[in-house]
């Protein structure tokens, strides 16, 4: 097996200078670098994670957490946060919470353990108290916390107010909006308060229609968007929060013979794969994951470098027009 000498034999450099490379400690040039690792590859040389840690006080390893892996959503979030870490250099240690506290309290104690750089949290129902005396950076997606290090939000009252403008101007006039989870305050509640704000503005009677933690947990709303539309006939126009609602709210209204787009207008949240494989397919509010994935990992590199970062970074959205209006 290849040592850490063979490799700096091999480049020609000094085991220091190898050492410095491998723990990206002081300037090295991009020569050396290439040297480095032309040898690894050469001589498959893997370093030794443990070691390094124990000198380093970390890894380059960074913790994920989120509530949900086969979530549309926050399967392309674990795409596009892997991406951006592998280019940085971060490997990463996933972990699914399945919206329980007790899990995710498991799962940051075991990346503090593992001595991770940073942790990346998707999972909004932690309590802030876990995230005292953590002297690693912790950045939040989709939620802010007045003891983490900084967090990436998409502009979620842009979102509603769009969506209830766009669904006016197709001409209904009796809305139904299906989203909040009752039991968390979380940014994706501004999405009810933009669009509130919009009708009632406008003088455009509306609906608000909470869902509850295992319809989240297990992205089941057929149910209750049937019983929702059987008890508001009148409804012709439906926001939901998310585009997987939106695609359950299309299987309902068929069931219900319905007619989407003629009869009932849809817009859902996300903007991600779902939205385009139903038919129709589904007008959608954008929520620029790649970019929030990049701030994200942007804000941890700086943060693990020692560099100030702003706490709150709110990214714009923008609706995105198909079949459903």
């Amino acid at each position: 097996m290849a040592t850490l000498k063979d490799v700096a034999k091999e480049a020609g450099l000094t085991t220091s200078t190898v050492s410095r490379v491998l723990n990206n400690r002081g300037y090295i040039s991009d020569n050396a670098r290439k040297k480095v690792d032309d040898a690894m590859k050469k001589l498959n040389y893997q370093p030794n994670e443990a070691a390094r840690s124990l000198h380093n006080k970390s890894t380059n390893t960074i913790g994920l957490i989120v509530p949900h892996i086969y979530h549309p959503y926050f399967g392309k979030m674990i795409s596009c946060l892997e991406a951006q870490a592998y280019g940085k250099g971060y490997k990463v240690l996933l972990s699914n919470s399945q919206c329980t506290h007790e899990r995710e309290e498991e799962y940051i104690k075991m990346c503090i353990n593992n001595n991770v750089a940073g942790i990346v949290l998707c999972s909004g129902s932690v309590a802030l108290e876990v995230f005292d005396g953590i002297d690693i950076p912790v950045i939040t997606i989709e939620r802010f916390l007045d003891n983490g290090t900084a967090s990436v939000e998409c502009d979620n009252r842009q979102g509603g107010a769009l969506a209830a403008e766009k669904l006016i101007a197709c001409g209904c006039k009796n809305l139904l909006h299906v989203g909040n989870i009752g039991i968390f305050s979380m940014p994706a509640d501004l999405r009810t308060e933009g669009f509130r704000e919009v009708c009632e503005r406008e003088n455009i009677p509306f609906v608000e229609v909470l869902t509850d933690h295992s319809e989240y947990s297990s992205m089941h709303y057929g149910e209750k968007l049937e019983r929702v539309l059987r008890e508001n006939p009148e409804t012709d126009g439906i926001f939901a929060n998310s585009d997987v609602i939106a695609a359950q709210t299309l299987q309902v209204c068929r069931k219900l013979q319905i007619a989407v787009p003629e009869q009932m207008k849809i817009i859902g949240f996300d903007d991600v794969n779902v939205a385009v494989l139903t038919t129709p397919q589904l007008t959608s509010i954008h929520q620029p994951v790649e970019e929030m994935a990049e701030i994200a990992l942007n804000l941890l590199s700086d943060s693990i470098a020692g560099k100030m970062v702003p706490r709150r970074t709110v990214m714009p959205v923008y609706l995105v027009e198909r079949e459903s209006t």
